[in-house]
Parts: structure tokens; sequence; C-alpha cells
């Protein structure tokens, strides 16, 4: 008598098929979902980088305002009409320039191994907030010689020269131990992708100040000046909308300095208000 085979268990070709079909449709649905969270989560990181990147720069421009106007108690350098504490350049041209701010303050080194009446050495300081167009090369312009549609900007620190009776050269002026001053420097950019930086002067009233105070217009009130409003619109270096749309950035009460650009990147604008504490202690 023949002996009965035994079943064995298997899978048929088809079954194996409609394994194959269930696996891609699962690995798809997981890409797809993976790249959809990828897409969020670097929108997000975009948007906390240029968030991040203008308060930084803000909270440097507040430090600096509040210095506006400083001088020890004791100094002795004289008085010129260079060191007006804060002097505000509007921009002439909206969309080629920014606003640009100078602002002068004092400072004391002490050095306890000279003389009485001479332990004390003062400083006056220049510290100039301006824009220059961006140098970094758009990538989606053909060429590869075409700038982004934004602006670097820029911080330079000088020392005033009693001997010169003028701000010195941050390139050549010397420490009081004849070496480089390495608390000064030439311009030096801080940040890019900014698309405008305004400064406006503000009374003790709350009443702007048009046009900002120089020797030259509203001299009265160069040292009238409370706080100084600033308003940043930084870009995000990589396109953040999936759609071209016309999208409005209004300007810091002025509607000629409103920013309307028709692409995919996303704008932040911070404002701020940096109080002249200095001020008015003349």
């Amino acid at each position: 008598m023949k002996k009965k085979l035994k079943k064995t268990a298997g899978v048929t070709l088809i079954e194996i098929l409609i394994g194959i079909v269930i696996s891609v449709v699962m690995m798809s649905a997981m890409f797809t979902s993976y790249n959809v969270v990828n897409s969020v989560f670097q929108q997000v990181t975009d948007k906390a980088k240029i968030s991040q990147s203008g308060r930084d720069i803000l909270g440097m421009l507040l430090r600096d305002v509040r210095m506006a106007g400083y001088k020890d108690f004791g100094d002795t350098i004289k008085t010129s009409s260079k060191h007006q504490p804060i002097l505000i350049t509007k921009s002439s041209s909206f969309g080629s320039s920014c606003d640009r701010i100078d602002i002068v303050y004092g400072d004391a080194i002490y050095d306890k191994t000279k003389p009485e009446g001479k332990k004390y050495t003062y400083i006056r300081y220049n510290i100039t907030y301006h824009c220059e167009k961006s140098k970094i090369i758009d990538k989606k312009i053909s060429g590869g010689s075409t700038a982004i549609d934004a602006f670097a900007i820029f911080k330079t620190v000088k020392k005033w020269s009693v001997a010169d009776n003028d701000w010195a050269n941050p390139e050549t002026d010397l420490d009081k131990d004849g070496n480089l001053d390495d608390t000064t420097y030439s311009k030096q950019k801080i940040i890019d992708h900014v698309q405008d930086l305004i400064f406006n002067a503000v009374d003790e009233n709350g009443k702007l100040i048009k046009p900002p105070p120089s020797q030259t217009q509203n001299k009265d009130k160069i040292y009238k000046i409370k706080t100084v409003d600033i308003g940043l619109t930084v870009r995000s270096t990589q396109e953040f909308f999936k759609n071209n749309k016309i999208r409005k950035i209004f300007g810091l009460n002025d509607n000629a300095r409103y920013i309307s650009k028709n692409d995919k990147y996303l704008r932040d604008t911070i404002i701020v208000t940096a109080h002249a504490r200095n001020l008015g202690l003349e």
C-alpha cells in the first residue's frame, strides 16, 4: 500500500505578490508622512531662526541705545558737535537703503598704579549700525551673479582721538599701551537677509520727532529724545510657502516703507522701543 503524502504548508505566488503590494503601499504612506513632518519641521526651524537672529540684533541695539549720552562724572573730554548722543539718518531711497543710527557714549578705564588724579582714562565711543545691499548670490536666478533682494547690517565701533579732535580710524587706533585697540573695529556684518531697518526718535510726550534731530535740523531736540522705536524685518533664507503670493509687511509709522513682495519667502517684523535713559541729564 502506498503511503499518503503529508500536506506541506506554503504560500502561492499570488500571495507573495499581494504581500509585496501591501508593503509598497505602507512604505509609500510612511515616506509621505515623513516628508510632510520634515517639511513642517523645516518651516518651524526656519521661522525660529529668523526670529531669533532678529531678536539677537535688537538686543544689541537696545543695550547701545540705553548707553547713548552716558559720561562718567569726572569725564574731562571736551565735548564736540560730533558727540551727538543719537543721530538717526533716515533712508533717502526705500528699497536701496535702510535707516542708519550713530550712538555716542563715554567710558573710563581705572589704573590703580597711576598717581591720584590720573587713575582714570576717559574714552568716548561711537557705535554705528547701517545697511548695505547683500552680496549673497541668489541661486534661483541663472548666471550666478545676481544677489538676493535683501540687506546686510553692519556695526562699526570708533574711539574719539583727543589729539586729532576726531573719531580715530579703527584700523590704526591704539590703546593706552600702544597696541592696536581691540575694543574698536571697522564695519563687521552682524546679520544678513534683512528687508528693512527703521529708527524713529520719540520725545517725552510720545510724539515722533520728524525729521530726527541733527546739527542742522531740530537741533534743539537733540537731548529731547526719550525713546527710539526700532523696526527690523528679516527674510527667511529658504522659500517658506508653497506658492507665490503678494504678501505685505507694514512699515513703522511710515506708509512709504510698506514691503510688498510676490514670492515664497517668509518675512518677520520685530518692533521694540529702546529707552535713551541718559539723555536729558546734560
